[in-house]
Protein backbone atom coordinates (compact mmCIF):
# COMPACT_ATOMS: atom_id res chain seq x y z
CA UNK A 1 0.00 0.00 0.00
CA UNK A 2 3.15 2.29 0.08
CA UNK A 3 2.78 2.82 -3.31
CA UNK A 4 -0.78 3.34 -4.25
CA UNK A 5 -2.36 5.95 -5.66
CA UNK A 6 -3.93 8.34 -3.21
CA UNK A 7 -6.57 10.86 -2.96
CA UNK A 8 -7.11 13.91 -0.67
CA UNK A 9 -11.12 14.49 0.51
CA UNK A 10 -12.58 17.09 3.15
CA UNK A 11 -15.22 16.36 5.13
CA UNK A 12 -17.52 17.84 7.97
CA UNK A 13 -20.46 18.24 9.66
CA UNK A 14 -22.42 19.83 12.83
CA UNK A 15 -24.04 17.59 14.70
CA UNK A 16 -24.03 16.23 18.52
CA UNK A 17 -21.68 13.56 19.89
CA UNK A 18 -21.88 13.16 23.31
CA UNK A 19 -18.47 11.04 23.96
CA UNK A 20 -15.73 13.11 21.70
CA UNK A 21 -13.19 10.78 23.02
CA UNK A 22 -15.17 7.35 22.39
CA UNK A 23 -15.92 8.32 18.84
CA UNK A 24 -11.95 9.18 18.43
CA UNK A 25 -11.36 6.28 19.36
CA UNK A 26 -14.45 3.99 17.08
CA UNK A 27 -12.79 6.29 14.41
CA UNK A 28 -9.09 5.49 14.08
CA UNK A 29 -9.39 1.91 14.91
CA UNK A 30 -11.80 1.78 11.61
CA UNK A 31 -9.67 3.92 9.54
CA UNK A 32 -6.33 2.84 10.51
CA UNK A 33 -6.49 -0.46 8.90
CA UNK A 34 -7.65 1.10 5.53
CA UNK A 35 -4.86 3.16 5.21
CA UNK A 36 -6.45 6.63 6.01
CA UNK A 37 -3.74 9.42 6.69
CA UNK A 38 -4.86 13.37 7.89
CA UNK A 39 -5.82 15.09 10.69
CA UNK A 40 -9.30 15.02 12.24
CA UNK A 41 -11.04 17.01 15.04
CA UNK A 42 -13.92 15.90 17.11
CA UNK A 43 -15.76 18.16 19.36
CA UNK A 44 -19.56 17.59 21.21
CA UNK A 45 -20.38 20.15 18.05
CA UNK A 46 -19.44 17.46 15.40
CA UNK A 47 -16.38 16.30 13.43
CA UNK A 48 -14.13 18.12 10.75
CA UNK A 49 -11.27 15.87 8.75
CA UNK A 50 -9.21 16.84 6.01
CA UNK A 51 -7.55 13.34 5.08
CA UNK A 52 -5.76 10.74 2.33
CA UNK A 53 -6.92 7.78 1.16
CA UNK A 54 -5.43 4.78 -0.84
CA UNK A 55 -8.05 4.93 -4.28
CA UNK A 56 -8.79 1.14 -3.96
CA UNK A 57 -10.18 1.40 -0.06
CA UNK A 58 -11.98 5.10 -0.55
CA UNK A 59 -15.40 3.27 -0.99
CA UNK A 60 -15.00 1.34 1.94
CA UNK A 61 -13.92 4.57 3.95
CA UNK A 62 -16.87 6.51 2.60
CA UNK A 63 -19.24 3.83 3.49
CA UNK A 64 -17.27 3.88 7.18
CA UNK A 65 -17.91 7.37 7.41
CA UNK A 66 -21.50 7.62 6.21
CA UNK A 67 -22.33 4.80 8.37
CA UNK A 68 -21.56 6.91 11.77
CA UNK A 69 -22.75 10.29 9.91
CA UNK A 70 -25.51 9.65 7.32
CA UNK A 71 -25.75 11.65 4.06
CA UNK A 72 -22.02 13.79 4.87
CA UNK A 73 -21.25 15.30 1.99
CA UNK A 74 -17.15 14.28 0.72
CA UNK A 75 -15.45 17.28 -0.96
CA UNK A 76 -11.95 15.76 -3.01
CA UNK A 77 -8.88 17.78 -4.18
CA UNK A 78 -8.26 19.66 -7.07
CA UNK A 79 -4.95 17.74 -7.75
CA UNK A 80 -2.70 15.45 -5.51
CA UNK A 81 1.10 16.70 -5.51
CA UNK A 82 2.86 14.06 -3.47
CA UNK A 83 1.55 12.86 0.00
CA UNK A 84 -0.22 15.53 1.80
CA UNK A 85 -0.23 14.09 5.31
CA UNK A 86 2.15 12.03 6.79
CA UNK A 87 0.48 9.98 9.00
CA UNK A 88 -3.15 9.63 10.90
CA UNK A 89 -4.25 12.26 13.79
CA UNK A 90 -7.79 12.31 15.39
CA UNK A 91 -7.67 14.81 18.14
CA UNK A 92 -10.78 15.77 20.57
CA UNK A 93 -11.11 19.68 20.49
CA UNK A 94 -13.40 22.47 22.43
CA UNK A 95 -14.56 23.47 19.25
CA UNK A 96 -14.20 22.39 15.00
CA UNK A 97 -12.71 25.53 14.39
CA UNK A 98 -11.30 28.25 16.86
CA UNK A 99 -14.22 31.13 16.28
CA UNK A 100 -14.55 33.11 19.46
CA UNK A 101 -18.25 32.76 19.62
CA UNK A 102 -19.94 32.79 22.74
CA UNK A 103 -21.57 29.09 23.03
CA UNK A 104 -25.36 29.04 23.11
CA UNK A 105 -25.74 32.95 22.67
CA UNK A 106 -27.30 32.12 18.99
CA UNK A 107 -29.04 29.44 16.99
CA UNK A 108 -26.15 27.10 15.20
CA UNK A 109 -28.89 26.02 13.29
CA UNK A 110 -29.96 29.25 11.53
CA UNK A 111 -27.61 29.16 9.15
CA UNK A 112 -27.39 30.81 5.59
CA UNK A 113 -28.81 30.00 2.26
CA UNK A 114 -26.30 27.25 0.43
CA UNK A 115 -25.66 28.23 -3.16
CA UNK A 116 -24.31 25.95 -5.49
CA UNK A 117 -22.01 27.67 -8.06
CA UNK A 118 -24.22 28.61 -10.59
CA UNK A 119 -26.42 30.52 -8.18
CA UNK A 120 -23.20 32.19 -6.87
CA UNK A 121 -22.62 33.71 -10.31
CA UNK A 122 -25.93 34.45 -10.39
CA UNK A 123 -25.93 36.34 -7.07
CA UNK A 124 -22.54 37.80 -7.64
CA UNK A 125 -24.20 39.64 -10.90
CA UNK A 126 -26.75 41.48 -8.30
CA UNK A 127 -26.58 44.84 -7.88
CA UNK A 128 -25.18 45.69 -4.31
CA UNK A 129 -24.40 42.58 -3.33
CA UNK A 130 -21.22 41.88 -0.84
CA UNK A 131 -18.82 38.81 -0.67
CA UNK A 132 -17.07 38.37 2.03
CA UNK A 133 -13.74 36.08 2.35
CA UNK A 134 -14.43 34.47 6.06
CA UNK A 135 -10.18 32.96 5.53
CA UNK A 136 -7.05 34.20 6.72
CA UNK A 137 -5.21 36.73 5.13
CA UNK A 138 -2.45 34.61 3.91
CA UNK A 139 -5.25 32.31 2.42
CA UNK A 140 -6.71 35.26 0.48
CA UNK A 141 -3.32 36.67 -0.61
CA UNK A 142 -2.78 33.75 -3.28
CA UNK A 143 -6.86 33.40 -4.47
CA UNK A 144 -9.89 34.90 -3.96
CA UNK A 145 -13.36 35.76 -5.40
CA UNK A 146 -13.37 39.04 -7.82
CA UNK A 147 -14.80 41.73 -5.50
CA UNK A 148 -14.50 40.11 -2.24
CA UNK A 149 -13.90 41.99 0.84
CA UNK A 150 -10.58 40.61 2.20
CA UNK A 151 -9.97 40.38 5.69
CA UNK A 152 -6.38 41.32 7.41
CA UNK A 153 -6.56 39.34 10.14
CA UNK A 154 -4.35 36.15 10.62
CA UNK A 155 -7.04 33.59 12.17
CA UNK A 156 -10.37 33.11 11.90
CA UNK A 157 -11.27 34.42 15.33
CA UNK A 158 -9.91 37.91 14.30
CA UNK A 159 -11.32 37.73 10.78
CA UNK A 160 -15.13 37.60 11.72
CA UNK A 161 -15.45 40.46 14.19
CA UNK A 162 -12.66 42.38 11.63
CA UNK A 163 -15.59 41.27 8.38
CA UNK A 164 -18.71 42.39 10.91
CA UNK A 165 -16.93 46.00 11.64
CA UNK A 166 -16.44 46.98 7.98
CA UNK A 167 -20.20 45.98 7.56
CA UNK A 168 -21.82 47.69 9.88
CA UNK A 169 -25.04 49.55 8.77
CA UNK A 170 -25.26 47.28 5.43
CA UNK A 171 -27.05 44.54 7.26
CA UNK A 172 -30.17 44.69 4.23
CA UNK A 173 -27.48 44.14 1.94
CA UNK A 174 -27.65 40.22 0.39
CA UNK A 175 -23.88 38.96 1.59
CA UNK A 176 -22.28 36.28 0.01
CA UNK A 177 -19.76 34.61 2.16
CA UNK A 178 -17.33 31.90 1.14
CA UNK A 179 -13.99 29.66 2.53
CA UNK A 180 -12.05 26.64 1.70
CA UNK A 181 -14.47 24.07 2.44
CA UNK A 182 -17.48 25.23 3.87
CA UNK A 183 -16.97 24.55 7.98
CA UNK A 184 -16.38 28.10 8.43
CA UNK A 185 -19.61 29.76 6.60
CA UNK A 186 -21.51 27.57 8.05
CA UNK A 187 -21.52 28.60 11.86
CA UNK A 188 -20.53 32.42 10.93
CA UNK A 189 -23.67 32.81 8.81
CA UNK A 190 -25.83 31.84 11.76
CA UNK A 191 -23.97 34.34 13.61
CA UNK A 192 -24.54 37.27 10.68
CA UNK A 193 -28.25 36.22 10.86
CA UNK A 194 -27.65 36.76 14.46
CA UNK A 195 -26.15 39.75 14.31
CA UNK A 196 -29.18 41.32 12.07
CA UNK A 197 -27.91 40.77 8.65
CA UNK A 198 -31.58 39.71 6.76
CA UNK A 199 -29.96 38.07 3.44
CA UNK A 200 -26.88 35.97 4.23
CA UNK A 201 -25.95 33.38 1.87
CA UNK A 202 -23.03 30.69 1.64
CA UNK A 203 -20.85 29.02 -0.87
CA UNK A 204 -22.03 25.40 -0.65
CA UNK A 205 -18.91 23.20 -0.31
CA UNK A 206 -16.73 26.49 -0.08
CA UNK A 207 -13.75 27.14 -3.01
CA UNK A 208 -12.85 23.16 -2.75
CA UNK A 209 -16.63 22.18 -4.00
CA UNK A 210 -16.77 25.05 -6.15
CA UNK A 211 -13.78 24.17 -8.42
CA UNK A 212 -15.45 20.82 -8.99
CA UNK A 213 -18.91 22.27 -9.97
CA UNK A 214 -17.28 24.60 -12.30
CA UNK A 215 -14.78 22.22 -13.85
CA UNK A 216 -17.97 19.44 -14.39
CA UNK A 217 -20.06 22.27 -15.76
CA UNK A 218 -17.35 24.07 -17.71
CA UNK A 219 -18.39 27.70 -16.13
CA UNK A 220 -16.02 30.13 -16.17
CA UNK A 221 -13.93 30.81 -12.86
CA UNK A 222 -15.06 33.81 -11.20
CA UNK A 223 -12.36 32.71 -8.18
CA UNK A 224 -9.22 33.68 -9.36
CA UNK A 225 -5.94 32.52 -8.62
CA UNK A 226 -4.54 29.28 -5.85
CA UNK A 227 -6.81 28.29 -2.78
CA UNK A 228 -5.20 27.62 -0.12
CA UNK A 229 -4.87 24.23 1.75
CA UNK A 230 -3.94 23.10 5.35
CA UNK A 231 -2.01 20.47 4.36
CA UNK A 232 2.10 19.84 3.22
CA UNK A 233 1.05 21.02 -0.74
CA UNK A 234 -0.39 24.59 0.54
CA UNK A 235 -2.08 25.26 -2.16
CA UNK A 236 -4.56 23.94 -5.05
CA UNK A 237 -4.51 25.82 -8.18
CA UNK A 238 -7.95 27.42 -9.27
CA UNK A 239 -6.94 29.53 -12.62
CA UNK A 240 -3.88 29.85 -14.04
CA UNK A 241 -3.20 33.79 -12.84
CA UNK A 242 -1.18 34.49 -10.09
CA UNK A 243 -2.01 37.53 -7.86
CA UNK A 244 0.22 37.46 -5.11
CA UNK A 245 4.11 38.13 -4.95
CA UNK A 246 7.49 37.57 -3.49
CA UNK A 247 7.32 38.62 -0.17
CA UNK A 248 11.54 39.16 -0.60
CA UNK A 249 11.90 40.55 -4.54
CA UNK A 250 8.04 41.73 -5.06
CA UNK A 251 8.28 39.10 -8.68
CA UNK A 252 4.82 37.49 -9.18
CA UNK A 253 4.58 34.24 -7.23
CA UNK A 254 2.09 32.30 -4.84
CA UNK A 255 4.27 29.40 -3.61
CA UNK A 256 4.00 29.54 0.33
CA UNK A 257 6.81 27.64 1.91
CA UNK A 258 8.23 27.84 5.59
CA UNK A 259 11.51 29.28 6.74
CA UNK A 260 14.22 26.91 7.18
CA UNK A 261 15.29 28.11 10.01
CA UNK A 262 13.12 25.47 12.29
CA UNK A 263 13.26 28.60 15.43
CA UNK A 264 11.36 30.67 12.99
CA UNK A 265 9.46 28.50 10.44
CA UNK A 266 7.61 31.86 9.58
CA UNK A 267 5.10 31.11 6.49
CA UNK A 268 5.77 33.37 3.65
CA UNK A 269 5.51 33.63 -0.40
CA UNK A 270 9.23 32.80 -2.07
CA UNK A 271 10.43 32.41 -5.45
CA UNK A 272 12.61 30.11 -6.68
CA UNK A 273 15.04 32.62 -7.31
CA UNK A 274 15.28 34.30 -3.34
CA UNK A 275 14.94 30.23 -2.39
CA UNK A 276 18.24 29.98 -4.03
CA UNK A 277 19.24 33.76 -2.66
CA UNK A 278 18.22 33.01 0.56
CA UNK A 279 18.95 29.33 1.45
CA UNK A 280 15.14 29.22 1.89
CA UNK A 281 15.35 31.22 5.22
CA UNK A 282 12.96 34.59 5.29
CA UNK A 283 15.41 37.19 6.10
CA UNK A 284 19.27 37.59 6.24
CA UNK A 285 19.15 37.62 9.39
CA UNK A 286 17.46 33.24 9.23
CA UNK A 287 19.64 32.54 6.89
CA UNK A 288 22.99 33.77 9.08
CA UNK A 289 21.46 31.67 12.24
CA UNK A 290 21.35 28.87 9.35
CA UNK A 291 24.75 28.40 9.41
CA UNK A 292 25.31 28.28 13.00
CA UNK A 293 25.98 24.84 14.80
CA UNK A 294 22.53 23.67 16.42
CA UNK A 295 23.11 23.95 19.84
CA UNK A 296 23.45 27.53 18.95
CA UNK A 297 20.22 27.76 16.59
CA UNK A 298 18.10 26.41 19.45
CA UNK A 299 19.59 29.09 22.14
CA UNK A 300 18.55 32.23 19.52
CA UNK A 301 15.03 30.40 19.37
CA UNK A 302 14.76 30.18 23.28
CA UNK A 303 16.03 34.13 23.02
CA UNK A 304 13.26 35.19 21.07
CA UNK A 305 10.56 33.14 22.75
CA UNK A 306 11.73 34.43 25.85
CA UNK A 307 11.54 38.04 24.95
CA UNK A 308 8.55 37.83 22.71
CA UNK A 309 6.27 35.08 23.55
CA UNK A 310 3.04 34.48 21.25
CA UNK A 311 3.80 38.11 19.97
CA UNK A 312 6.91 37.47 18.53
CA UNK A 313 6.33 39.13 14.98
CA UNK A 314 6.82 35.66 13.47
CA UNK A 315 4.53 33.96 15.30
CA UNK A 316 1.05 35.10 13.72
CA UNK A 317 2.12 34.45 10.32
CA UNK A 318 3.54 31.24 9.98
CA UNK A 319 2.62 27.87 9.99
CA UNK A 320 5.40 25.51 12.33
CA UNK A 321 6.25 21.97 11.48
CA UNK A 322 2.93 20.49 13.30
CA UNK A 323 0.64 23.32 11.65
CA UNK A 324 -1.80 20.90 11.08
CA UNK A 325 -2.42 20.62 14.74
CA UNK A 326 -1.88 24.53 15.29
CA UNK A 327 -3.52 26.98 13.30
CA UNK A 328 -6.77 27.66 12.11
CA UNK A 329 -7.85 25.33 9.00
CA UNK A 330 -10.96 24.38 7.26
Amino acid sequence: MLNAEKTTLSFYRYVNIEDPAAMMQILREAWEPLGVKGRTYVAHEGINAQVTVPDENQDAFCELVRSVFPDIPFKFALEEKGEAFAKLKIKVRKKLVADGLPDGAFDVTNVGRHLDAEAFHEALDQPGTLVVDLRNHYECEVGHFQGALLPEANTFRDALPEVLDKLQGQEDKKILLYCTGGIRCEKASAYFRFRGFRDVNQLHGGIIDYARQISEKGLPSRFVGKNFVFDQRMGERVTEDVIAHCHQCENKCDTHVNCRFEGCNRLFIQCEGCATTFEGCCSRECQTIMHKPKEERVLVQHEWEKKLGSTHYLSRTRIPENYAETIERT
